[in-house]
Formats: structure tokens, sequence, C-alpha cells
């Protein structure tokens, strides 16, 4: 493991830490002014991203929040889910060789990217992101879907899945996890935790850049940045942790539990895919391949030299490897 990943469960959140606004009572202040306030970041702020040429395309999610995605491709939908604090721009690698195959459609969380903010932490639940991810798919009517998920791509994405099996064709799973035990999970979650409890800020791009392998250039690292002009656009990012499930009263245990169950059963086909050198998910690839009958019938792939961001470091190979599993395993 390289020294930069050695460090990732302590220095990217010494890191980031570096970053914070220190002073309590202006955040206080900030949340308290904006509490039902929903943002649009500035289109500028998208213009002349390096390797992200895409048209944006959005569809009301939730009532009235406003979800933004890129699609590329045409054939049956190939639906690619980001995680924390990314956004779609963490599948630009991907979306060229994907789009032979398929209908690309990478779509931003809400509070993430091109999508709508909703202002302060408090206005993320659970709830909120799994309902917008389920409408996002009905809205869409998407069919006969391949499901790309990693980091709460995975906690959001498969639980809707196994709520409309019918929709669902093919899984890959990647660098996640679906937390059922109700207990607290890893010394290295728990730290990165603990700091987005009491951080006043993050810098979304360092985030990343600590837990890739590969370094990130300056404007990479600004297009990370780009949805996010200043901290009352975070609160998605903000909150994320502490939506994990890590006791028994969390809200999206039950889900957790409930998509950990149907998994089980599921034998339409189902890739699982990580990396390396990425110690927050590790083993987590067993985990899968135990749960999910199906995954015992595909080669047990490990990305080589790729952190928790796998795409980032190696999208072009990821993106390959889906390939190839969807053309071995067509759709009847």
């Amino acid at each position: 493991m390289s020294s930069k990943m050695n460090t990732v469960l302590g220095s990217v959140f010494l890191l980031v830490a570096a970053t914070l606004v220190t002073t309590s009572g202006a955040a206080e202040k900030l949340r308290s002014q904006t509490a039902m306030q929903t943002l649009r970041t500035p289109d500028e702020r998208f213009s002349n991203l390096p390797d992200w040429p895409y048209a944006p395309h959005y569809v009301d999610v939730n009532g009235d929040l406003r979800m933004h995605y890129v699609e590329e491709g045409m054939g049956d939908p190939i639906l690619c889910l980001h995680g924390e604090p990314s956004w779609g721009y963490l599948y630009r690698k991907m979306i060229p060789g994907l789009s032979r195959v398929g209908r690309v459609i990478v779509p931003d969380l809400i509070g993430f990217g091109r999508s709508d903010k909703p202002v302060g932490k408090d206005a993320y639940t659970y709830a909120l992101h799994h309902d917008a991810v389920a409408s996002f798919v009905e809205k869409l009517d998407l069919q006969r879907v391949t499901l790309v998920c990693q980091d709460w791509g995975g906690l959001l994405g498969l639980p809707v899945a196994m709520e409309q099996p019918e929709r669902f064709a093919r899984l890959v799973v990647m660098n996640t996890g679906l937390p059922v035990s109700g207990k607290p999970l890893s010394p290295g979650f728990m730290a990165w935790r603990t700091f987005a409890e009491k951080a006043q800020d993050m810098d979304i791009g360092r985030v990343i850049d600590g837990a890739t392998v590969s370094k990130l250039t300056p404007e990479v690292l600004a297009a990370y940045n780009a949805p996010f002009p200043d901290l009352s656009y975070k609160g998605g990012a903000m909150k994320f942790p502490l939506l994990v499930p890590i006791s028994e009263d969390a809200e999206a245990l039950p889900a957790m539990r409930q998509a950990a169950e149907r998994l089980k059963s599921w034998t339409k086909p189902a890739l699982v895919m990580f990396s390396d050198k990425d110690p927050v998910t590790a083993g987590g690839d067993k985990y899968f391949r135990a749960l999910i009958p199906s995954a015992k019938d595909e080669p047990e792939i490990t990305i080589r030299d790729a952190g928790h961001f796998l795409q980032e470091d190696k999208g072009e190979e990821i993106a390959e490897q889906i390939t190839a599993f969807i053309e071995r395993r067509p759709i009847d």
C-alpha cells in the first residue's frame, strides 16, 4: 500500500480539518437564516471542467427538487450512482467506454453536483435521498437497468433496486456497504464521522484527493469543488457521514436490513468489484459475494492500485470490466 493510502484514515481528516471554519456561532447563524432555503449552483461554475463535455438534463423529484443528470449512449440504461462527497464528475472516465454498450445515466444526488441543495445539515435525511433516487428511476421510467454503485451510491441504490426489482437487471457493487449491525463501524469510518459531526466546513476536493492513489491535478480538484461555492451549499456533504446507521434507532437501518435480506435471493447477474487500497470498505467484497447468490458466478475482480474512489484512479479499466460483464450476461 502506498504511503498516501497508509495515511488515508488519519491524514485525510487532518488535511481537511486544516480548512475548518472555527467560528461555530457564525455557522449556526447561517443555518438559522437559511433553514428552508434551497440553492442551485450557478451554471458558470461548471464551464470548461476537464473531461466533462456533457450537456445537463434535469428532472423534478420529491415534488419540487430538481435533480441533474448526464446521459450518453443508447440502449438499456446503465445507472451510475456516486457517493460522499463526490458528484457525477467521478464517472467521467467511465462514461465513454460504457456508452458503447448502453445508455449511461449519471445523476447527481440531491445536495451534490448541479442538483438542488437544501441549505443546512438538518434538511438532509435518509428518506430524502432514498425517495429522490426512487423517484428519479420512476420519472425516467428506467427498465432493464444495470446499477453501478459506489459508497453512498450503494447504500441508496441497492435498497431502491431491491424495492423495484422488476426495473433492475444487473448489479455492479463497488467499494460500498450495507451496514446492518446497528453498531459502530470501523475506526476509520468512525473518525470520519466524528470529523463530519464537528466540522464547520469541508474541502471537498481535498477529501477526494486524500482517498485516491493518484494525485489529482489542481484543475480536477477545482472540478470536484465546483458545485460548492461556499459553506451554505455543503449541507448534504456534511450530513452524509451522520446518516450511516451505527445504532438501532438509526433512520436508515431498516432499509439496509431489508435490502440485505432481499439480496440473499437475488439471482440476476451481480458483479462485485472492490479496490485493493481502500481501508474503509476492505472486506466488503467478501461480504457481498457471500450475500448475493449470483455474485458467485462472476470472476473475483480486484482493481489494483486504486483507493476508495476507484473510478477516479482506474475509471477506464473499470468500464472495461463492466462492459465485459454486460456482454457475457445479456438480458433475456
